[in-house]
């Protein structure tokens, strides 16, 4: 089992019938559902969220994402001295970050227009019983 975020390279096929992205290694066997999440512009942030259960992965569609990710070390009251790492996804580079249990995390379009799609291994009411929410300056400068 993997514990901590981790990138799962995939790549392209270009011929002149056009582009074929992949991510063979992404296993979808344990993905639950998923929905895409468009950000019109570059100055909001999508920080923090967390589960203690539930796992993530993120797949940028269009555009580019920054995804910041923090180990929690106390569900009710973290440390404001976490450590984050933080990704850049973006749509020419077939990748899926993995967020296994236990983090928080947080994104911000880096170009307008910019879609995410993420999967998780949980239903909606199970994800809602693991929802942890923390203010967005934590952890994490998202002017970077």
């Amino acid at each position: 089992m993997v514990e901590k975020p981790e990138l799962i390279e995939g790549g392209s096929f270009t011929d002149e019938r056009g582009t074929v992205a992949f991510v063979n290694d992404f296993d979808l066997k344990d993905v639950r559902r998923f929905y895409t999440i468009t950000h019109p512009e570059t100055e909001t942030v999508r920080a923090w969220q967390g589960h203690r259960e539930e796992s993530k992965w993120f797949y940028c569609l269009r555009g580019s994402f920054r995804v910041a990710v923090v180990k929690i070390d106390d569900w009710e009251n973290p440390s404001d001295k976490l450590p984050a790492s933080s990704f850049t996804l973006n749509e020419s580079e077939s990748q899926v970050l993995f967020v296994p249990p236990g983090f928080a995390n947080g994104f911000r379009a880096l170009k307008p227009g910019s879609e995410l799609l993420v999967f998780s291994d949980k239903s909606l009411d199970e994800s809602a019983g693991d929802d942890f929410r923390f203010d967005k300056n934590l952890w994490y400068n998202w002017k970077v």
